[in-house]
């Protein structure tokens, strides 16, 4: 886990229509992410539906994941719950079943101050033998981790990484800039159609659900930006841009959150990776006509002749 970097999608769990975890369908979506090149895989994140998921089934998507991959890439499990001590006992069945680090959001529905949020990751850190990784996602949890929060937890040890998908690129900077002496913390950024940009500030690599529909599509930015070819990394990441329209194809018929990954599902059932796009209750999936319009966006791009 030293130095994690590059291309970590989070991972789509495709469903039966029955909504049950489709696992042959899931084991062509590690493989599909493999093949594509991708430098570690995040299981059980937002992309992942992993609030919708009980825990029996967090712990058997957890050691198909561990079997499938072999120790290919590095793994990154997520623990998310509203308090610590749930948290705490997702992360400690996580670890045992062998993942490489543990992805930790700050508390939510319970109301909670920075301090308390700051307790929170030493908690679940101090439960554990592998890193804690932080995951900024305000959207979702309603709350900010601060600049502050963030620094003095990596600078004590407490998280070994961040994952920001708060949309606050001046405060990912920040962050950035004030750990640029800690090379063994790694801060990643899940702003998916600004890869490039945050590559230039020096991010440490890219968290994208777009990467499940063409995670070669992100390889090959991250080379690029890797190699210093920011004009090619500008047009790759534009085209990306252009490929992640389908997040908004079925709004407002369905919410954000259906939106986005039902239309990765969608694409990915069209690019033959998964059998259906059913998204978990009471999420909606894509319908007939929007499945149209998602097509039509991935062969503009080059992933359909």
């Amino acid at each position: 886990m030293t130095n994690l970097h590059g291309v970590v999608p989070p991972v789509v769990t495709p469903l039966t229509e029955s909504f049950e975890v489709d696992y042959q369908s899931y084991t062509q979506v590690l493989e599909h992410l493999i093949a594509g090149g991708v430098h570690g895989l995040f299981v059980l994140g937002s992309t992942s539906e992993v609030i919708f998921h009980d825990e029996v089934t967090r712990r058997n998507i957890l050691e198909h994941t561990v079997k499938v991959v072999n120790g290919r890439l590095p793994i990154l499990a997520g623990v998310i719950d509203p308090t610590t001590d749930r948290v705490i006992g997702h992360a400690k069945a996580a670890q045992s079943i062998g993942v490489d680090a543990v992805v930790v959001t700050a508390p939510f529905y319970t109301r909670t101050s920075q301090p308390e949020i700051m307790d929170h990751f030493r908690y679940v850190r101090e439960a554990l033998d592998i890193p804690v990784i932080a995951y900024d996602i305000p959207v979702c949890v309603h709350a900010k981790l601060e600049r502050k929060t963030t620094v003095a937890l990596a600078r004590e040890g407490t998280i070994a990484g961040l994952k920001d998908s708060s949309g606050d690129d001046g405060n990912f900077r920040y962050c950035l800039l004030d750990l640029a002496d800690k090379p063994d913390v790694f801060l990643m950024t899940g702003s998916e159609i600004v890869v490039d940009s945050a590559l230039q500030m020096g991010a440490h690599g890219v968290v994208p659900g777009l990467a499940n529909v063409d995670p070669h599509g992100y390889v090959r930015l991250w080379n690029h930006a890797q190699a210093g070819d920011w004009s090619a990394a500008r047009r790759e990441q534009e085209r990306l841009c252009r490929l992640f329209e389908m997040v908004w194809v079925s709004l407002p018929r369905t919410s954000a959150g259906s939106a986005g990954v039902g239309a990765f599902k969608t694409a990915m059932r069209r690019l033959g990776v998964i059998a259906t796009n059913t998204m978990a209750r009471p999420q909606r999936a894509l319908n007939a006509e929007e499945t149209v319009r998602i097509e039509e966006i991935i062969r503009a791009v080059g992933l359909l002749n």
